[in-house]
């Protein structure tokens, strides 16, 4: 479309439509977020409909990504960068990826953790006493421990390792995991959900609220696909 018959916008214009302020909106220019505005012969921003497109792809790729990544992908299409673009927008499919198999990790370990707070320790006990217990060497649990999977306490006198019954429970969950295949990392991950939840019941009634970020995640990650492409298609 000729410039002579294209809409023009104004900074208020694309600001109530995306429920913004107009001030939001010229920093979006300023951060190179949206195209450069044109200017009416009175010095005035005149926007069109490519800078509602690109405030509108933006924001959903600001909600899918978050707005650092959203910012360098806006940026690098605008720059013509497609291949950073694009790599900016596999990483968060990879993070959402691994997101997923973490969730997955955590609701095996809870579905176990019931049965293994039944059978858990009763006192604090020395790595010895816990590695035979679990079956594996005392290295091994130094190893979890440096993996930030483990922190067990020390006595004060000797200086030993002690495992709570909360450390013991850690183990056995750990070692569970890792007969299940996981990597140290991710078992280091999911120990740390068990942690921030407060324990196993607590991280099991989690699960469903996690679950439910993780896909409304995914489906903004479709919105901004769609927005990203419209946009793109107006650059051309």
């Amino acid at each position: 479309m000729p410039k002579s018959q294209r809409t023009t916008y104004r900074p208020v214009d694309l600001a109530r439509r995306h429920g913004l302020s107009a001030q939001a909106i010229r920093n979006y220019e300023r951060d190179g977020v949206i195209p450069p505005a044109q200017r009416t012969p009175t010095g005035y921003r005149a926007y069109g409909e490519d800078h509602m497109a690109g405030v509108s792809a933006f924001l959903a790729l600001a909600a899918a990504y978050g707005h650092g990544p959203a910012g360098v992908i806006m940026r690098a299409v605008l720059a013509g960068d497609l291949d950073t673009a694009f790599a900016t927008i596999d990483a968060g499919h990879e993070r959402l990826a691994r997101d997923r198999a973490t969730l997955s990790a955590v609701a095996a370990a809870a579905d176990v953790l019931t049965g293994v707070a039944a059978g858990r320790a009763a006192r604090s006990l020395p790595v010895g006493a816990v590695a035979h217990r679990l079956g594996v060497t005392p290295a091994t649990l130094r190893k979890w421990e440096q993996a930030g999977i483990l922190v067990p306490a020390r006595d004060r006198a000797t200086h030993q390792r002690l495992y709570t019954p909360d450390d013991v429970r850690d183990a056995e969950l750990a070692h569970l995991l890792r007969r299940g295949g996981y990597g140290l990392p991710h078992i280091a991950t999911v120990l740390d959900q068990v942690r921030d939840a407060g324990g196993p019941e607590a991280l099991a009634a989690s699960l469903s609220d996690w679950g439910a970020r993780l896909t409304a995640r995914g489906r903004a990650m479709l919105t901004a696909a769609a927005r990203l492409s419209a946009f793109m298609s107006l650059e051309k």
